[in-house]
């Protein structure tokens, strides 16, 4: 049994980073099932090794409404969304708190913060070094949403506001035409 950072313990264990979690559904249920439903989970069972930031059902449960709706018009942007967590090599958690970023598999970056509480962009950091043959797991408390979840809900919303507009717009006319 290892000890995290954070006083947690953490066991090390002969199983891939899907496995550990799908062995903890209380905590990662929600995470195994996105990660199944977007066909990554032979990716992130294979050798690696990755560092993965495993957001909590907790985290999933209180994501922004505008999320879900992004995600129900664009579902491949899950995968963004999970790959955004994924990191190539494996970095414990002092490895991960003596830079300043880190480059995803997604493409973006992550930014860390080692004071005053360790986080990852602005989600906390709440257990680490969980051990998997492929890699490490480090536990946050908020799910992580690249700049592309952040563009898409922008977009979304600038359409919904300009057709909210064009009504605003054709009702005013229509009671100024039927004021005259």
């Amino acid at each position: 049994m290892c000890v995290g950072v954070f006083g947690l313990a953490t066991s090390a264990s002969a199983q891939t980073i899907v496995e550990v979690a799908q062995g903890d559904p209380d905590t990662f249920s929600s995470l195994v099932d996105a990660v199944v439903a977007q066909d990554l989970a032979e990716t992130l069972s294979s050798a690696g090794p990755f560092t993965v930031f495993a957001p909590t059902n907790d985290a999933f449960a209180n994501l922004p409404a505008y999320v879900a709706a992004v995600l129900g018009n664009n579902p491949d942007l899950l995968t963004d969304i999970l790959l955004y967590h994924v990191v190539p090599g494996e970095l414990s958690a002092a490895d991960v708190l003596a830079v300043s970023s880190l480059e995803t598999a997604q493409g973006e970056s992550l930014h860390v913060f080692a004071t005053p509480t360790p986080r990852i962009n602005s989600a906390n950091i709440i257990a680490t070094n969980v051990v998997a043959d492929n890699g490490v797991v480090h536990v946050i408390d908020k799910v992580l949403l690249p700049s592309k979840v952040y563009e898409a809900a922008l977009f979304e919303a600038s359409t919904q506001l300009r057709d909210a507009l064009r009504l605003y717009v054709a009702v005013l006319t229509d009671q100024a035409a039927d004021a005259r």
